[in-house]
């Protein structure tokens, strides 16, 4: 039913220097700018190798529209920071249904359009899953013509960050977040396991993990929480970010045996950033794997 992780929203006030932050962040210039004129909202996206990336924002020629009063009453009262996550299916309507059949309920496929720069239109179909499955969290099924992901030589510089590692959901109810994102929509539960005493579920799909990690304080609603970047050289990368004046942590240990980390403490619009270097899915090891 679904094949990947499509994007992670990220909501800011300014899209064009939000853009400017990420360009250098991610060391590659966005895929597609453009706006959504229903919506009222400018938007960049960025390519990964298995997921995209989306700044999302007021149209800077239309700050106060009535279309966006619910996206600046979001940044006036939480902030810039991470808001949605989209999964790609290849048939938005079957997805919608099967999902209704398994409890969940969800809006009927919807027509979008997104009108690029270049004034050439991107169309998609959109269904949101309802609030009260997802505990307030926004989760959305998109289906699109083509992928939009990017190959490898998109991000091929030097310390670039070319593909999203893991997302974090922090979550007061882990039965309810297996509930949805195991039984009903399908995703493969990789582990279930405790850190420091704290219960954590791991599911993938698309090459993206999707952390959900026990936090009994929220209550009612879920929250995404942040993202982690994969590179291939760590030490270029933190080289590459702290010249480019991102306040960055030292490189540490990673979770994971084999693994090294690093924080990416500002200039993220919001979203708490890490950038991993795992060697078991380096991408030159698993070139030298397939020779």
């Amino acid at each position: 039913m679904l094949t990947c992780l499509d994007h992670v929203t990220i909501v800011v006030r300014d899209v064009e220097a939000a853009t400017q932050s990420y360009q250098r962040l991610l060391g590659a210039p966005p895929l597609w700018l453009g706006t959504h004129p229903e919506a009222r909202t400018e938007a960049a996206l960025f390519a990964l190798e298995n997921s995209l990336l989306e700044l999302a924002g007021p149209a800077a020629d239309a700050p106060d529209a009535d279309e966006t009063e619910g996206l600046r009453r979001l940044l006036d009262t939480r902030g810039e920071g991470l808001t949605t996550l989209s999964f790609g299916t290849a048939d938005a309507a079957s997805a919608s249904k099967l999902l209704r059949e398994r409890g969940v309920r969800t809006t009927p496929p919807e027509d979008g359009e997104a009108l690029g720069q270049d004034g050439q239109p991107r169309r998609y179909r959109l269904v949101e899953l309802s609030p009260r499955a997802t505990r307030s969290l926004p989760v959305s099924l998109v289906e699109r013509p083509a992928s939009l992901f990017a190959d490898s030589k998109v991000s091929a510089a030097k310390g670039a960050l070319h593909a999203l590692d893991h997302v974090v959901v922090r979550s007061a109810d882990l039965t309810a977040a297996l509930a949805l994102y195991g039984s009903a929509m399908g995703l493969r539960l990789a582990l279930d396991t405790r850190f420091a005493g704290t219960r954590m579920l791991f599911f993938r799909v698309g090459g993206v993990t999707l952390e959900i990690v026990e936090d009994l304080a929220l209550a009612g609603a879920d929250e995404l929480h942040g993202v982690a970047y994969r590179t291939d050289d760590l030490a270029a990368a933190h080289a590459r970010l702290a010249g480019a004046g991102f306040v960055v942590d030292e490189p540490r240990a990673g979770h994971k045996p084999g693994t090294q980390v690093f924080s990416v403490r500002d200039q993220t619009h919001g979203v708490p950033t890490l950038v991993l270097c795992d060697p078991s899915r380096d991408r030159t090891a698993q070139a030298r794997s397939l020779v």
